[in-house]
């Protein structure tokens, strides 16, 4: 029933293919290219197996940990996701469940709701910055971050401005001009129940992003500040390593999946790194995540803590990515399907169904906590990891 309890992501994702327009579910949907990367991410899960106990299980199990600084009562965090269409109250709605549920939240530098406005609902909310625009337009934005309170700072990189998709790009309207609404009104009359809950809020989104203004700027609007970073030349390492001087707090990089960039990240100081291909949305044929997990932990788990964002939908896939190394998760797509499904409500489900299978999966493998994992829970087949950025690579990058 739309609006109710639902006992898995997999029918949160039905739900949220039910009460969104087709362009607003397309765009959580995304992938790039033909959506190689965006299958295997799910995929690689299921070629992992446990191996479970019969007896002497704990009767009781912590699935509570910490991750950047902050105390969560499990290891799955909000990853960051910009122009949230899905719900009127957006990321409001994401950081109250997520604070409901003791877990922290990542802000989008694209987030539809402005950071002082979510970390007055979850004070363990990191903000995500772009490399966009001049060193000084970057510099007060973190200012901006660290005078609302910010509990640490996510640099996404896994991006590679890749739009053409196989099975057609969701159009994203300049702004929501009486043009745009005519021509989007088919799609969103499909749907009254989303209508109706954005016309309650005062009208449709107005496709502004308010975490890119700096103090005394109107919010400018998306596509404004995505060319903007389109524009930006890539950051180099040097540019990192300032930018890491430039925050004194919890800093994660968003986006390695080499061992040679993860090695660069920890020298450079970074407090965390996210293995991660961008949720399949970056380079098209770039292994899952999970694959490339192990051999970033072997080279520089002890430095940093190392995180796993991309393919997550079950409390097992959890339990699979801490016995291979990370310290926790990041899921994306989930709790916006949840979202989508029944509001703050149906975020709270969501992390409420993968702390019920990380649980299960505690009790089968006979392990009292997530920080008992270890490698052999996990039967990991012959081939399947990959090592990215090798020392063979490593050493002909330094010749």
């Amino acid at each position: 029933m739309p609006g109710g309890w639902f006992e898995s992501v997999a029918e949160a994702q039905r739900r949220a293919e039910r009460a969104l327009p087709r362009s607003v579910y397309m765009a959580l949907r995304a992938g790039a290219e033909a959506g190689v990367t965006l299958a295997s991410n799910t995929a690689a899960f299921g070629d992992l197996g446990f191996a479970p106990h019969v007896a002497g299980a704990p009767a009781q199990r912590q699935i509570a940990t910490t991750a950047m600084g902050q105390q969560i009562a499990l290891p799955v965090l909000i990853s960051p996701v910009g122009v949230q269409a899905v719900h009127p109250e957006g990321e409001v709605a994401v950081a109250r469940a997520a604070a409901a549920r003791g877990t922290a939240m990542g802000l989008s530098a694209f987030a539809s709701s402005p950071i002082e406005d979510v970390l007055a609902v979850n004070p363990k909310t990191f903000m995500q910055v772009y490399w966009a625009g001049a060193r000084e337009r970057i510099s007060e934005r973190l200012a901006r971050a660290r005078q609302a309170g910010a509990a640490g700072l996510i640099v996404t990189l896994d991006w590679t401005f890749s739009h053409a998709r196989d099975w057609g790009s969701p159009q994203i309207p300049e702004s929501m001009s009486v043009a745009a609404m005519l021509r989007l009104a088919p799609s969103a009359l499909s749907r009254p129940r989303w209508l109706a809950g954005w016309l309650r809020a005062g009208g449709p989104p107005d496709l502004t992003v308010p975490n890119m203004a700096l103090p005394g700027e109107a919010p400018p609007r998306f596509f404004e500040a995505y060319g903007e970073w389109m524009q930006t030349p890539p950051p180099s390492w040097e540019d990192l390593r300032w930018l890491r001087e430039q925050w004194d707090g919890p800093l994660m990089i968003k986006g390695i999946m080499r061992v040679d960039d993860a090695r660069r990240a920890a020298e450079i100081g970074a407090s965390a790194i996210s293995v991660s291909n961008h949720g399949g949305n970056n380079l098209d044929g770039t292994p899952a995540s999970i694959r490339a997990l192990p051999a970033i932990v072997d080279a520089v788990g002890d430095r940093v803590e190392v995180l796993l964002d991309g393919g997550i939908r079950r409390g097992a896939d959890v339990v699979k990515a801490l016995a291979l190394g990370a310290r926790a998760v990041m899921i994306g797509r989930p709790y916006l399907w949840g979202l989508a499904a029944n509001g703050q409500a149906g975020v709270e489900n969501v992390l409420d169904i993968l702390r019920g299978g990380i649980d299960s999966a505690l009790l089968g493998l006979a392990r009292d906590s997530v920080g008992s994992l270890r490698a052999s829970d996990v039967l990991v087949p012959e081939g399947f990891v990959r090592r990215l950025g090798g020392e063979r690579e490593e050493v002909q990058a330094a010749g």
